[in-house]
């Protein structure tokens, strides 16, 4: 018997399905809408980051270092709206993070109704601007994201989502014409295609990708000691009875 399962699957009725059936703790590794263990690494790359920390960040005298707060920062992504966009959007706006996406004007890169739904369930969609210019988004932006915009499935429509996808690559020039901060950090969840982002940015210091990388090591390895590791198959209340 095993204390938890940590799965990675294609659409997500698999991982609702394996929850519903499943007797120990189910953990979304990865779905077709969501991807929830990413986004809890952007976060802890973000708070690590000290150009985006509202104050320094000082260890409690507990066993476990306090993060500093970060400012209310502008997010923009630019590019599909994939699993990982998905969960940003449920995510950043409730910590006070305010999110500007650029996708095409394509229903097919848009946000599918049932995240949307969920959005506006929490309230998320007021801290939301969604555009289809990458220059709009980038707006005073602190932080720049993309992702990738054929993802697996998708290699059919690879000639189509690059010709949809033209003039969404981040680089220096974009940012720069769009008004982004002058000190903007940029994350992708990786594997990165240069069509994405070029190179001067996603190996130049503006970039966060690689502790971004690292981070989802400890991320995981924390949600599996919570979920996983202090977690009982079996109530011992119960077993008394």
């Amino acid at each position: 018997m095993c204390q938890g399962i940590f799965a990675r699957v294609g659409d997500h009725s698999e991982i609702e399905e394996l929850a519903e059936h499943s007797p120990v703790p189910v953990i979304n590794a990865l779905s077709s809408l969501w991807h929830p263990t990413q986004i809890l690494a952007d976060l802890l790359t973000l708070h690590e980051e000290p150009a985006l920390q509202a104050e320094p960040s000082e260890k409690t005298k507990g066993p476990h270092a306090q993060l500093a707060p970060l400012k209310p920062l502008v997010v923009s992504y630019i590019g599909d709206s994939t699993n990982v966009l998905h969960d940003m959007l449920v995510t950043f706006p409730r910590l006070g993070l305010k999110m500007q996406v650029a996708t095409p004007n394509d229903p097919l890169y848009r946000c599918p109704t049932p995240v949307w739904n969920r959005v506006e369930e929490l309230g998320c969609d007021k801290g939301i601007k969604w555009v289809d210019d990458p220059k709009e988004a980038v707006k005073n932006a602190d932080v720049v994201i993309t992702d990738t915009w054929i993802s697996m499935g998708q290699e059919a429509e690879k000639e189509q989502r690059l010709k949809a996808f033209k003039g969404y690559q981040v680089t220096e020039q974009l940012c720069r014409e769009g008004g982004a901060k002058e000190g903007w950090k940029f994350l992708h969840c990786l594997p990165r295609k240069q069509d994405e982002v070029d190179d001067e940015v996603f190996y130049g210091p503006r970039s966060l990708v690689f502790p971004e990388a690292d981070n989802r090591k400890w991320t995981i390895m924390a949600l599996f000691d919570m979920l996983f590791g202090h977690w009982q198959i079996y109530d011992p209340n119960l077993i008394k009875k």
